[in-house]
């Protein structure tokens, strides 16, 4: 699973590096070492223009992280929603329509994963963290869904507080180092995948299972990190120094 992951790009940046061709400067974020659940993050995403033809916009957008589906009564329930599994999200009745038709990319410079060690000063067992990221300090483009969802309380379709858009996680069988920490991990798109991915034409369920049965290839490498990333308090890139 990937339940903490690690933000720190500039939006600046990230226009360069996905290409992307809109992007509202009201919707900056600060870097982030501790992204965590209902946070707001960073995604790519396209959309269709308005006057009906086949042209896209590449957009780079702030969303909250946890995917509340569109008949959800209640966008509390997105908190648990923050990774599908690439296996069946297309099948799963929170994440098909999106599968379909809402695709992402979250840019990640790495992630976090826990195990559970043995305490040499106490002997009880704690939490350890690990922060894995590309070894090529590349960032990681994690495929991702988004999702609409209508406020019932605001009225007038207008107002921006009528709408939360919210995204979730891809996971596959985790491979590398990620695998020596936990069984599951993001999955992470090549560049040359993320055209597929992103188009808001392309509805082949098959054809997008099988690009994701292709995920982006290159060495993650692994480290122990300070247990201050335990608290979601707690930012800045001292998480990522070696345990005391």
């Amino acid at each position: 699973m990937c339940g903490r992951y690690a933000s720190t790009r500039s939006p600046q940046e990230l226009t360069r590096l996905f290409q992307v061709t809109d992007w509202r400067p009201e919707e900056t974020l600060e870097p982030s070492w501790n992204v965590a659940p209902t946070d707001l993050v960073y995604a790519v995403l396209e959309r269709a223009d308005r006057d009906g033809d086949d042209r896209v916009r590449r957009e780079l957008r702030a969303l909250r992280w946890g995917l509340v589906p569109s008949w959800s009564k209640d966008p509390g329930a997105g908190a648990r929603m923050i990774n599908a599994r690439v296996e069946t999200a297309h099948e799963k009745p929170a994440y098909r329509s999106a599968f379909a038709r809402r695709r992402c990319l979250l840019p990640a410079d790495g992630f976090y994963e826990w195990e559970r060690v043995k305490d040499e000063a106490t002997g009880k067992p704690r939490k350890q963290p690990y922060f894995i990221h590309p070894a090529d300090g590349e960032p990681m483009a994690m495929a991702g869904l988004y999702e609409y969802w209508r406020d019932p309380a605001v009225t007038d379709d207008d107002d921006p507080a009528a709408w939360l858009t919210t995204c979730t996680i891809l996971t596959t069988e985790a491979t590398d180092a990620a695998g020596r920490v936990h069984p599951r991990m993001p999955l992470a798109l090549s560049p040359d995948h993320y055209a597929d991915w992103l188009d808001p034409h392309h509805h082949d369920t098959a054809d997008l299972r099988a690009l994701l049965g292709r995920p982006a290839h290159g060495r993650l490498d692994v480290r122990a990190v300070s247990p201050a990333v335990n608290n979601v308090r707690n930012n800045g890139p001292h998480l990522l120094d070696a345990p005391a």
